[in-house]
């Protein structure tokens, strides 16, 4: 497999799972655009090995084999035949991407294997860095940072806050498979009572505790637009875009009257091209204000 075929197999993963981060990754140019679609890539394949798995074992399995491909690729032996070891060395050959966010984000993908069992808010926090945090630091050698280790942190919020609305947006999703990240203290604070969750009954105390975590959430992408601006060049717009959009998931599911039980939060394709120009408005002059007044004004 050559590099180029590596990367449009990656691009395409990228394109299939994540039209956030797709839409986003269509402002870069050349190389970056390519390197930030193959982590992506890499990444999703890991999520998948824990996500598509018949049982615990196989899974162990399948998530032990993708770290494998990620050491291999980190070794300079990438298997020819396979697209995200290929993408992954290429990567690595032109940016100094640090696998230890790649450690991270296998510890947090273990978490995945088993039912999460998450009690405190700080425990759902450590989760969200390990699978989503870290992608920042992951990505941000690609696109090019000033400000050193504080923007590094901004990236990491922003990651963060993005996981927090995956796990807000999904909770009926994942009492399906069996898992529940909201944590037992907060539900418990709050009166909610997972058996009234399966059946799809949205009470008071649930809108409550949603509503405190889309608070932290919304605080986490506060910080993590302070960063933003700190990115090189057309970097810093399409970090915008998927950041207002995620954000934009988050008035969804206010909008839905927080029932992500029986529906799931999402945007039409047209409320996502309307939140371009707000999103590089607000990358170049003034971060989350500018990029909130101007999606206000144009209604998206």
């Amino acid at each position: 497999m050559t590099v180029d075929e590596a990367v449009t197999a990656c691009t395409h993963i990228t394109r299939h799972h994540s039209s956030t981060f797709y839409l986003g990754s269509r402002l870069l140019r050349g190389d970056e655009r390519r390197a930030v679609s193959v982590i992506y890539a890499v990444c999703r394949t890991g999520d998948d090995a824990v996500d598509e798995t018949g049982d615990d074992q196989d899974g162990r399995a399948r998530l032990s084999a993708w770290w494998e491909s990620v050491e291999r690729s980190y070794a300079g032996t990438p298997r020819l035949d396979a697209a995200i070891e290929v993408g992954l060395a290429w990567v690595l050959s032109r940016y100094d991407v640090p696998l230890a966010a790649f450690e991270e984000l296998h510890l947090g993908l273990e978490t995945d294997l088993s039912e999460p069992d998450f009690q405190t808010d700080e425990e759902l926090m450590l989760y969200c860095r390990r699978v989503a945090g870290v992608v920042g630091w992951l990505v941000a050698p690609i696109l090019g940072y000033r400000g050193g280790q504080t923007t590094l942190d901004q990236a990491l919020a922003l990651g963060q806050a993005m996981q927090l609305t995956n796990v807000l947006r999904d909770v009926g999703e994942d009492l399906r498979r069996g898992r529940c990240y909201l944590p037992a203290e907060a539900r418990a604070k709050h009166g909610v009572d997972l058996d009234d969750l399966r059946r799809g009954v949205v009470t008071p105390g649930y809108v409550a505790l949603l509503e405190a975590l889309a608070g932290r959430a919304h605080a986490l992408y506060r910080e993590g637009w302070r960063g933003i601006p700190r990115l090189y060049g057309v970097a810093a717009s399409a970090v915008a875009v998927a950041a207002l959009n995620y954000e934009a998931i988050l008035r969804k599911l206010r909008q839905n009257r927080y029932d992500n039980l029986t529906q799931r939060a999402h945007l039409r394709p047209v409320e996502r091209l309307a939140l371009i120009p707000p999103a590089v408005i607000g990358a170049a002059f003034g971060g989350q204000a500018a990029a909130g007044r101007e999606a206000r004004e144009q209604g998206a």
